[in-house]
């Protein structure tokens, strides 16, 4: 018997894996990233087990159902249900081109009530093309028989019947099955933070055909709107860097000429001298050196060159 189990690295995934290999079953992993998420914590966690990774990387796939997911957003921009289906029909056709028997996955049922109530988790079993083909150990004995366990190919009995977000069960098996590397359940999607969130949002509402290097800029710097136009500044030495590497045809990129600061980049369709005057002044006033003075220059970089900026720092504190 041969099992694809959708890995996260998580606690979840982690007891999974033990309950089907307790079993006598071969499992290979496969973990997901996007622009939204990377796979790290699942390396990590395959690695402890010694068991080897597909890593499938669906960021424009994934980016085009967080644009337009079909069955809506949860708390933030996490589209929850579209991902994991996506994730299961990815698993689909490996699980058909590769010969495995079955696809299985993590999930506690009631664990998170919106997208793992039982209707969800049958409607996705269906959708994605799995139906009798997806076991979900941790809660299977409250879940429909797979056929396998039908067949009695794998035995009903020795797998649980977990439900609810209480983890006290979880850590009880951890601890009995000497698992300690595990990572608290904290989540690792940026789609889930109410600040990436809203930046994501406002991104989507004004460049409603940004790109995954727009979604790549959202995670660095402090970012400001003037009409269509995003302004982006740095935070520390690091971030200056991430911007400078972002710069490209049509993009505009403000340092202080003589003075320490912050990198700036500028990036729309209608970029004008009232974008660039705005930006400066974001500059100047973002550098503890720059605020001490009435009048600072920049050096202004664009694809035709480089020209020099005035700024007044105190403008934008009165």
């Amino acid at each position: 018997m041969r099992c694809l189990f959708l890995f996260s690295g998580g606690l979840d995934s982690l007891l999974g894996v033990k309950i089907l290999q307790k079993q006598g079953i071969k499992v290979d992993l496969i973990t997901f990233k996007s622009y939204f998420f990377d796979s790290k914590q699942a390396e990590k966690s395959a690695k402890d087990l010694k068991l080897g990774l597909k890593i499938v990387d669906f960021s424009q796939e994934h980016l085009s159902i967080v644009k337009h997911p079909r069955w809506g957003y949860g708390k933030n921009m996490n589209p929850c249900i579209d991902c994991h289906l996506l994730m299961l029909r990815k698993a689909k056709e490996i699980m058909e081109k590769e010969k495995y028997d079955f696809v299985a996955t993590g999930e506690v049922l009631g664990e998170r009530p919106m997208s793992q109530n039982k209707s969800i988790l049958r409607m996705l079993e269906k959708r994605s093309g799995l139906e009798g083909y997806l076991l979900r150990p941790l809660s299977a004995k409250l879940l429909e028989p797979t056929i396998l366990e039908k067949q009695g190919k794998i035995c009903r009995d020795k797998l649980l019947a977990l439900q609810g977000r209480s983890r006290k069960a979880q850590l009880e098996l951890a601890q009995k099955w000497g698992l300690k590397n595990y990572p608290t359940p904290a989540g690792g999607c940026l789609l889930t933070d109410p600040g990436f969130s809203q930046r994501l949002k406002e991104l989507f509402q004004k460049w409603p055909e940004c790109s995954g290097e727009d979604i790549q800029l959202l995670k660095v710097g402090r970012h400001f709107w003037f009409d269509s136009n995003k302004i982006v500044v740095g935070r520390n030495k690091e971030e200056n860097e991430k911007i400078k590497s972002f710069f490209r045809k049509g993009d505009y990129l403000l340092k202080l000429k003589s003075l320490p600061g912050p990198l700036t980049l500028v990036r729309g369709k209608k970029i004008d001298s009232l974008v660039l005057k705005r930006a400066a002044e974001l500059t100047a006033n973002y550098s503890s050196k720059a605020r001490k003075e009435k009048e600072v220059e920049l050096v202004v970089f664009s694809e035709e060159g480089k020209t020099i900026l005035k700024a007044f720092p105190k403008s934008l504190q009165k």
